[in-house]
């Protein structure tokens, strides 16, 4: 066997039927892409069905499986017709990778119940909905699954500025690991990515020229992360040879910066 051959083998998902929500997004986009590569079929989920379809568009371009389906992950009717539908579908489905999210850079005595709310129930009260509905149905398939859960750096550190966000990944991180406990006798996995700094949607807003400054010094390698820089944590996490022994953790990717105090 070449090194090529054992390496693909070890990360492989071929076979596999694989859920991303939130894959029209850009971190979701590189993500989706990795796995199909890593030769699962890819179910790309999300709200924009125009920019969801042009991205498994892509992906199925490259020779690989991918296809979309619209979801509104803030609704359970809507997160069960999913699972519903790739059950239907593909016959099962053994991973499923919830990396959808909002934030809001509001002061604190200024954030009103609305925009809390809003922060708390799409990151993580949706997470939750998603992994019961997914959950559920990976715990009566006889090989299990995979669930992987978007975390972040304020998983672990406070976060200034974003304090709706920072106690919703804070929640997502405590959820990952009571669900890894609750489910490895049934033989499904849960873990959590967390990423630093990788500018996309839902941070660029908050991202000014002191903003930008103040994380570079708190971040030994200096830079923003690459989306492609997710793909290999994820594969480790998600295929079966490489993360089989690996639940409830998580995976910083960060660029040091929690490894960084002063």
């Amino acid at each position: 066997m070449t090194t090529s051959d054992f390496l693909g083998d070890l990360f492989s998902l071929q076979d596999q039927t694989v859920v991303v929500i939130g894959g029209a997004g850009v971190l979701g986009a590189a993500l989706a892409e990795g796995i199909a590569q890593a030769g699962a079929r890819v179910v790309i989920s999300g709200r924009n069905a125009e920019r969801g379809s042009e991205r498994a568009a892509a992906i199925e371009s490259l020779g690989c499986q991918a296809s979309f389906l619209e979801v509104d992950a803030t609704s359970r009717d809507s997160l069960e017709g999913l699972c519903q539908t790739v059950v239907e579908r593909h016959g099962r489905v053994d991973a499923l990778v919830n990396c959808f999210g909002v934030n809001s850079a509001t002061p604190y005595l200024d954030i009103d119940d609305d925009d809390w709310g809003r922060v708390i129930s799409t990151n993580l009260t949706s997470t939750h909905v998603a992994c019961q509905t997914f959950g559920r149905r990976m715990i009566e398939q006889p090989r299990g699954g995979s669930i992987l859960n978007l975390g972040s750096v304020t998983s672990h550190l406070p976060l200034s500025r974003v304090f709706a966000y920072s106690a919703s990944k804070v929640g997502v991180l405590s959820l990952t690991k009571n669900l890894a406990r609750e489910w490895a006798p049934r033989n499904v996995r849960v873990n959590l990515l967390c990423p630093g700094f990788f500018p996309a949607e839902q941070n660029r807003k908050i991202l000014d020229e002191q903003r930008v400054a103040d994380i570079m010094r708190h971040t030994p390698m200096g830079r923003f992360g690459d989306p492609k820089e997710l793909v290999g944590p994820t594969l480790l996490l998600l295929a079966p040879k490489a993360g089989g022994f690996v639940t409830g953790h998580a995976l910083f990717v960060d660029g040091g910066f929690t490894s960084m105090m002063i």
